[in-house]
């Protein structure tokens, strides 16, 4: 009788068990070891606990890394429309929000993770938890995968899906690189995406918890370097929402090259600075008698008035609104849209969703996930230089690459 080839897949999340499926079903005995005490830790907290587990709109534009078109053979054969039957098949009835993000119909990420263990125990995929793999040796068709208590696994290959640093809180811990360092990979350094910024300035516990749709936008050496719209909110120590997560890979990564970064927002979008200005000039004339900051009421949140006077050098907010100058004006029409932050730093490892860099997609053939370097080793999901936007991206290379690795690594 023929025997089975063994796959060792270490890192039990979504592109950990993804390529178990992938090679299991193909014939292959497969071992998950796991470092947390149970599997699939991270999905619960996808999509604040929905679990946005795909995007209809998938594409390589919608990936950054240092080669982004490596994505296009992983997305090929395993596409969004793949996904959604993958999971359909499992038992998730999905619907498609905003965007094309795709949720299961439960609004439960736990829904998601319960019918890929379902699927793990009735294809026999033997799980091992509190496995915490400190070092691999070996060459295709005999790998050693030892753990830090001393046991030790063999098979034939094996699948790296360690994640990556992001969210800390579900296991992450970079150890991953650590061992395709070992293996000799180059790491592209890391830091985080898809998180909040961190911004100077003196006033932000006056403004936490003020949300506006509005424009933010990246400024490197006066440049636009990224920009998106929608939900923006105020915090104790800078800026959240939906834009300021999308555009925050690009602060990381200059921030991770020692440049001096800066966010503008823009308050009110749906107006140029012109016509902000004739609109404001025109408050502040018809309603003359009020005080400065009574006649910004209306127009803006009102606990941002006094902060945003006080930016256009408008200190005593009780002048009369007649007495303000057009230069005072000007000012003000500024300030919303054009408002300027040095950026401080992110929120780091425990806020961010996901990870920026990581090993070198140069040394990774991206029609199989396998190493270039080491043959029968491969690689699935965030442990790789990829990452996507929010909306469902970084999960769809999670499967994407997790079943190209699983299908590829189950083939002796």
């Amino acid at each position: 009788m023929k025997r089975k080839n063994h796959v060792l897949v270490i890192g039990g999340g979504a592109a950990g068990m993804t390529a178990a499926i992938s090679a299991r079903r193909l014939g292959a005995a497969v071992t998950i070891l796991e470092k947390n005490p149970r599997v699939g830790k991270k999905i619960l907290a996808t999509g604040n606990g929905r679990c946005n587990f795909t995007n209809i709109n998938t594409g390589v534009e919608h990936y950054n890394g240092s080669n982004p078109k490596f994505v296009h053979s992983a997305l090929a054969s395993f596409s969004a429309e793949d996904t959604i039957r993958f999971f359909e098949k499992l038992g998730i009835q999905h619907k498609v929000e905003d965007g094309g993000k795709v949720f299961p119909m439960s609004d439960q990420a736990s829904s998601v993770l319960d019918v890929l263990l379902y699927e793990l125990n009735s294809l026999g995929v033997d799980i091992v938890c509190d496995a915490c793999v400190k070092d691999i040796t070996g060459e295709k068709g005999s790998f050693a995968v030892k753990l830090e208590n001393g046991k030790v696994y063999r098979g034939d290959r094996v699948i790296i899906a360690a994640g990556g640093k992001a969210m800390p809180s579900s296991g992450s811990d970079g150890s991953g690189f650590e061992l395709a360092k070992k293996l000799g990979h180059a790491i592209v350094p890391v830091f985080p995406a898809l998180v909040q910024l961190m911004l100077e300035g003196p006033f932000f516990k006056a403004v936490s918890g003020v949300k506006f749709v509005g424009t933010a936008g990246i400024v490197h050496n006066n440049k636009l370097a990224a920009m998106d719209r929608g939900d923006i909110l105020f915090a104790n120590y800078g800026v959240s929402g939906p834009p300021i997560l999308q555009i925050s890979r690009k602060a990381g990564e200059l921030l991770n090259e020692g440049e001096e970064v800066f966010l503008k927002i823009t308050v009110l979008d749906t107006f140029t600075a012109d016509e902000l200005k004739l609109l404001i000039k025109k408050r502040f004339r018809n309603g003359s008698r009020k005080p400065a900051d009574f006649a910004m009421v209306g127009l803006i949140n009102k606990r941002l008035i006094p902060v945003v006077l006080k930016e256009a050098g408008v200190n005593d907010l009780k002048r009369p609104a007649a007495s303000l100058s057009d230069g005072e004006l000007e000012r003000i029409a500024r300030v919303l849209t054009d408002w300027r932050f040095r950026i401080r730093g992110t929120k780091g490892w425990q806020s961010a969703q996901v990870t920026a860099g990581g090993v070198s997609t140069d040394e990774i053939d991206p029609g199989t996930m396998e190493s270039r370097l080491v043959k029968g080793i491969y690689f699935a999901g965030e442990i790789m230089d990829i990452d996507g936007q929010c909306g469902g991206f970084n999960l769809q290379w999670a499967w994407s690459s997790g079943f190209v690795a699983g299908q590829s690594a189950a083939i002796l």
